[in-house]
């Protein structure tokens, strides 16, 4: 099956719990990894620490993040596994072709993320009109920078 995108590599994972400070103990204290910017979102109900590993095409975020409202609609701290982000070489053509096979997009579409690059998220849930989906967890899809495309492909 020929696409008209490649997926390029892990761009972030991010954690979610009711304190980020305990992710902050194990992420930033224990295992080191330095802060490297911050994100709150009132409409997205998230406070969140950008910590990185890594470095140039390698870098990876940790995002730390935790509810602004734990009663809030949308709950950042569950799973604690709260999604993944996969760099794409050319996300408006992957969401184009990915919604045509049927899988299911969250809400929002192609849109910034909390790093300034184009984003969408792929549904961890299928429905019945879109039979494909994250199986249970949510993907983010990343517009890859031109220098991260150049040191990422073949």
């Amino acid at each position: 099956m020929e696409r008209p995108f490649r997926i390029l590599g892990l761009q972030q994972i991010a954690l979610g719990a009711t304190d980020k400070a305990r992710l902050g103990k194990l992420w930033l204290d224990l295992l080191g990894l330095e802060v490297e910017g911050h994100y709150r979102s009132e409409k997205e109900n998230v406070d969140e620490d950008i910590a990185v590993l890594g470095r140039g095409p390698a870098r990876v975020e940790v995002d730390l993040m935790q509810p602004l409202d734990p009663e809030g609609g949308i709950n950042v701290a569950r799973p604690a596994l709260n999604h993944i982000g996969l760099w794409v070489d050319d996300l408006a053509a992957a969401h184009a072709w990915l919604a045509e096979q049927g899988l299911r997009f969250a809400p929002g579409g192609i849109r910034k993320g909390a790093a300034g690059h184009d984003i969408c998220f792929i549904h961890p849930r299928p429905s019945d009109e879109l039979p494909f989906s994250g199986e249970g967890v949510l993907i983010e899809l990343v517009q890859a920078p031109e220098d991260v495309i150049a040191a990422l492909s073949d």
